[in-house]
């Protein structure tokens, strides 16, 4: 199937897939801390930039953290505490997800999450999240695809650290009905040797849906060449500040780095063009003055 054969996917009023603009996300995840207010200021960064969507992460501690982490303790921001102290103090509950739903529909952006567990898929079904992300980590939480497939709705489908027959076994789990896959390597921060990013049009080739990119390197280059590859999304990390307190925060982009990045992207996809050969425009005037004609 070639790239002009496969079928966008409607995320929300938005159509993401080959031909259509790059769906870029900034993804906050959890670099807001447990702070809506943070979390405010980083959609205001994604909206600023021209972003179409910002995505964070759902758990629900109790299930999510392994029992033999949630005693481990851990100094924060906020005092020492347990693992599972700490996940809840950054995890976001109804009023904040409410208050995320309001501002998002004010800026005119969209936002999802990435479930952890059955319970947060639950939850965020109830907020009619346009999509589901499923992080790498997930691709073989069988029964929590199985959770997120019954929902009905688009996913995304992240595939760090996962080979080929992990991959296939998701998919078959998802079907390829409104699905979009990224190509991702959960490498933080990501180096150039373990990015691969001829794995896009690969994944595209192998299971025809479209293909995008999640990316954890430093800088904006490697990002940028994922949508000459044809990646049709591009997810990024942002934060307010990579010197913030937060596991993610020094793999993230900081709000002049994003803005400048989705900037090169629409440059890029405009000047991909249709691949037609031929005389453009701007070569018209000087064919006469140039060319030798013999």
């Amino acid at each position: 199937m070639s790239v002009n054969e496969i079928k966008p996917v409607a995320i929300g009023d938005i159509l993401v897939g080959p031909g259509q603009p790059v769906y870029m996300i900034g993804e906050i995840g959890i670099n807001h801390n447990g702070d809506v207010e943070i979390a405010k200021q980083l959609m205001d960064v994604a909206a600023k930039a021209g972003a179409q969507a910002v995505k964070f992460q759902k758990r629900n501690p109790d299930v999510a953290v392994p029992e033999d982490q949630k005693s481990k303790r851990r100094d924060t921001p906020w005092g020492e505490m347990t693992y599972l102290e700490y996940k809840f103090r950054v995890e976001f509950e109804d009023e904040e997800y409410t208050e995320i739903d309001r501002y998002a529909r004010e800026l005119g952006i969209q936002w999802f999450a990435s479930p952890w567990d059955i319970d947060s898929v639950n939850f965020l079904d109830r907020f009619d999240a346009v999509t589901f992300k499923i992080a790498s980590a997930s691709v073989t939480d069988i029964p929590l695809l199985e959770a997120v497939k019954a929902t009905g709705k688009p996913v995304i489908l992240s595939t760090g650290m996962s080979t080929l027959e992990q991959i296939d076994k998701a998919v078959e789990t998802l079907g390829t009905e409104n699905l979009v896959m990224m190509h991702a390597t959960s490498t933080y921060p990501l180096p150039p040797e373990e990015v691969n990013l001829l794995a896009i049009p690969a994944l595209r080739e192998r299971y025809n849906v479209p293909v995008g990119y999640s990316g954890h390197e430093i800088g904006t280059a490697i990002s940028v060449a994922a949508v000459a590859l044809g990646a049709v999304t591009v997810e990024r990390h942002i934060t307010l500040d990579t010197s913030m307190w937060g596991s993610d925060q020094k793999a993230s982009m900081e709000p002049e780095e994003f803005i400048r990045l989705v900037a090169d992207i629409r440059t890029v996809e405009t000047a991909l063009g249709d691949g037609k050969k031929r005389v453009m425009p701007g070569e018209e005037s000087k064919i006469e003055s140039l060319r030798v004609v013999k």
